[in-house]
C-alpha cells in the first residue's frame, strides 16, 4: 500500500471515545437523565461512599499537575512563581490564619475560601474553553477571534454564576444577593446563545459541523450547573469529579510522550510505574498529610485538631492547583505544543498558539486564534 493509502490515526488526546468520555461525555450521561427525573436531592446516591474515589480522582489530578512543573530543576525555575512563590506567600497565609483561629476568628479562612471559590469557577470555565480549543484544533479547524469571543463571553457569565452561586450557598443571609442569582441565572441563557452563535459562526466559516469533542465541553458545563443550582453542595462534589476526568488526559499524554522519547520501547512499563506513583502520592495526600498537620498545629496554637486545618489545607491545594495550572498549560510556548502534540501529525503536533486546557489562554498580551 503507498502511504496515501494507509488508514490515518484519528486525532486525539488518547483516544476518539476516552477523549469524548473524559472531555465531558460521561457527565451527560450521568447527569441530564438525573436532572430531567426531578429529583429533588442525590441522597440515594449515598455520597458518603463514593467520596474516596471522587477525591482520590481530584487529587491525583493535583498531583497530575504538579508532576510537569516540578519534575526538573529548569521547569521549577522557569515557573518560579508556581513552583515558589504562590506556595509561600499561601504558606504565610495559612500559618495568619492558624494564629488567628487561635484567637477565636476565622476571617482569613473565609478569605481563603473566597478566594480559593471564585478561582475554582474561573478554572472550570477556562478549562472548558481549553478542552474546546484543543480539540477544535486537532480536528483541523480552531476558532476565529470573533467566534472565540462569542463562545467565552458565554462562559464569563458562566464564571460570575458560579462565584454568585457559592455566596448563596454559603452565606447565612442570602437576601442581598438573590436578585443577581436570579438575573445571573436566567443570564445561562444568554450564556447558551452566545456559545451557540460563536459555534455557529464557526460552522458557517469553515463549512464543518463542530466536532463533537468540542461541543460536549460545551454542553457539559452548563449541566454541571444546573445540577449545582438544583442539588447544591453535593452536586459539587460530583462536578469536581467530572473536571478532574476531564484534566487528567492531558498529563497522562505529556507522560507517554516523554516516556516515548526517552524509554523507547518501554512506554507501558513508564506509565504503569507512573500511574502506580501517581496513585501513591495521592493516597498519601488525603490520609497522612492532614493528620500530623492538624495534630502539629493543634499543639503548637491550642486549637481543636479537626477545626481548621482539613479546610486550610484544602484551600492551599485548590488554589495553589489553579495557578499552576494556568502557568503550565500555556499551548502559545512550543514546548507545550511538542509533548502534548508530540503523537500526532507533525501539523497537528505544532499548532498555532491559541487555549491551553487550563486557561484558555495565549501569549501574554496578544490575543491569537486557536
Amino acid at each position: 500500500m503507498s502511504s496515501a493509502a494507509l488508514p490515518t490515526r484519528p486525532a486525539a488526546i488518547l483516544s476518539p471515545a476516552i477523549d469524548l468520555l473524559c472531555v465531558g461525555g460521561l457527565s451527560l450521561v450521568i447527569l441530564v437523565p438525573l436532572l430531567a427525573s426531578g429529583i429533588p436531592d442525590l441522597g440515594f446516591m449515598a455520597l458518603g461512599l463514593v467520596f474516596w474515589p471522587i477525591t482520590l480522582l481530584n487529587y491525583a489530578h493535583f498531583m497530575a499537575s504538579y508532576r510537569i512543573v516540578y519534575r526538573s530543576r529548569e521547569m521549577i525555575l522557569r515557573h518560579k512563581w508556581a513552583s515558589i512563590g504562590v506556595p509561600a506567600i499561601l504558606l504565610v497565609w495559612v500559618a495568619v490564619a492558624v494564629v488567628e483561629a487561635g484567637q477565636g476568628s476565622t476571617l482569613m479562612l473565609l478569605g481563603l475560601t473566597v478566594v480559593g471559590s471564585g478561582y475554582l469557577a474561573w478554572h472550570y470555565t477556562g478549562q472548558v474553553w481549553g478542552m474546546m480549543a484543543s480539540h477544535a484544533h486537532m480536528a483541523g479547524t480552531g476558532f476565529a477571534p470573533r467566534e472565540r469571543l462569542l463562545v467565552r463571553t458565554g462562559l464569563r457569565i458562566l464564571l460570575a454564576w458560579h462565584v454568585v452561586w457559592f455566596l448563596r450557598t454559603t452565606l447565612r443571609d442570602p437576601t442581598s444577593i438573590e436578585p443577581i442569582y436570579q438575573l445571573l441565572s436566567w443570564g445561562g441563557l444568554a450564556a447558551f446563545g452566545l456559545g451557540a452563535a460563536g459555534l455557529g459562526l464557526r460552522w458557517q466559516r469553515s463549512g464543518l459541523r463542530p466536532p463533537v469533542r468540542v461541543l460536549v465541553p460545551w454542553l457539559a458545563i452548563f449541566a454541571w450547573y444546573a445540577a449545582m443550582a438544583r442539588w447544591g453542595i453535593p452536586a459539587l462534589l460530583l462536578v469536581q469529579a467530572f473536571h478532574a476526568l476531564q484534566y487528567i488526559e492531558f498529563p497522562l499524554r505529556v507522560e507517554m510522550n516523554r516516556a516515548a522519547v526517552s524509554s523507547a520501547g518501554q512506554v507501558a512499563g513508564h506509565m504503569f510505574a507512573y500511574s502506580m506513583a501517581l496513585l501513591l502520592v495521592t493516597l498519601a495526600l488525603v490520609v497522612w498529610v492532614p493528620g500530623p498537620a492538624m495534630n502539629i498545629m493543634a499543639d503548637m496554637f491550642g486549637i481543636p485538631p479537626n477545626a481548621i486545618m482539613v479546610l486550610l489545607i484544602i484551600q492551599f491545594i485548590n488554589i495553589h492547583h489553579y495557578f499552576t495550572d494556568g502557568v503550565i498549560w500555556k499551548i502559545s510556548n512550543p514546548e507545550v505544543r511538542r509533548e502534548l502534540f508530540a503523537h500526532l501529525a507533525p501539523a497537528t503536533a505544532d499548532p498555532a498558539p491559541g487555549a491551553a486546557p487550563g486557561t484558555g489562554k495565549g501569549k501574554k498580551g496578544k490575543r491569537r486564534r486557536a
